[in-house]
């Protein structure tokens, strides 16, 4: 099951691979920002399965693991690298030695990521062992628009040098990606959609502009994969634990709300023998023929369940029309 990344032209599975857990534990301005502690060994497992059941796009981030994420990759895909779709991200100091991310200036979000673009893509090519990506993505959510256009500008000359083959932004402002997607070489966006939450103005934005929509937290962060309750707490070192900004986390635990919602759709979800995050992933297939989620994983038995959700393809329009209505929308 392939897709194209909107007008980039890029050919890629629908499903892509989320690298942000395998990084393991690194902290973002001194708080845990990794998923608990990970196996090596199993990741590249992980990936190389995912690459036996069709999966050709990995997203990571400079970030993830402190550049731990693309190095993994980097070894995964050595020898191999014309047959994988990389997408990575930047914006901020990376400490690899420390495990520690931060704003490059910590008083100003976002300071100066302009100036500082053309290091940042030649250390995640340095990571990735490779000399070109091929989606790289603004990852300061809330970087002002007209220091996002001066990042542009870099972002349109790195295309024309063959560093990079299409870029976006990882924002879910609708108003800054009115702006920032407006270059013909901005070929992607990366916003936060699930069935249960998401900004469809801007999954409509891209429908308008053949914008590809990079999908982060399709399963709600393991949420709608159904393996948690109300009483589900998470290690000190695992981002759920403080994971406040997300709307199925409060306190630390998933929130009555997200897991009723996920309960009354449970049935159409499994319908026709999906698990409920194979469900979860048919929902944003449906959704928009642009749409690539990207969900997380730290095993090889999540790779295999997640891959195999191409196997049964997006949900009917019936069952989309029911959990609208399921869900009062």
């Amino acid at each position: 099951m392939k897709r194209i990344l909107g007008r980039s032209g890029i050919e890629a599975s629908a499903l892509g691979m989320g690298c942000w857990a395998i990084g393991g534990p690194w902290l973002f301005n001194n708080s845990p920002a990794g998923w608990s502690e990970v196996d090596d060994n199993e990741s590249l497992r992980a990936i190389e399965h995912a690459l036996e059941l069709g999966a050709t796009f990995f997203d990571t981030a400079a970030n993830y693991g402190a550049g731990h994420s693309e190095r993994l990759l980097a070894k995964a895909f050595k020898g191999r690298r014309d047959k994988v779709v990389i997408a990575t991200k930047f914006g901020y100091l990376v400490d690899e030695a420390a495990k520690r991310v931060q704003h490059y200036d910590e008083t100003e979000e976002g300071s100066d990521v302009a100036g500082r673009l053309r290091a940042d893509v030649e250390a995640s090519l340095g990571r990735l062992e490779t000399d070109y990506i091929d989606v790289y993505q603004l990852h300061v959510w809330g970087l002002e628009i007209e220091r996002a256009l001066a990042v542009r500008d870099v972002l349109e000359e790195l295309v024309k040098e063959g560093k990079i083959r299409t870029y976006g932004w990882s924002t879910d402002r609708l108003d800054a990606i009115q702006a920032f997607a407006t270059s013909p070489n901005c070929g992607v966006i990366q916003q936060q959609l699930s069935v249960l939450d998401g900004n469809m103005d801007l999954l409509a934005l891209c429908e308008q502009r053949n914008l590809a929509s990079i999908n982060r937290g399709p399963l709600g962060m393991g949420l709608l994969t159904g393996k948690f309750a109300p009483d589900s707490t998470f290690a000190s070192d695992d981002v759920r634990h403080n994971a406040e900004w997300h709307p199925g986390f409060k306190g630390g635990k998933p929130t009555q709300e997200w897991l009723d919602k996920l309960a009354s759709i449970r049935e159409v979800l499994t319908s026709g023998g999906r698990t409920l995050a194979q469900g979860a992933l048919a929902w944003i297939w449906a959704r928009s023929p642009l749409t690539f989620p990207i969900p997380g994983f730290k095993t090889v038995a999540q790779v295999d369940e997640n891959c195999k959700a191409m196997q049964f393809g997006p949900l009917t329009p019936a069952q989309m029309q029911e959990i609208d209505t399921i869900l009062g929308r």
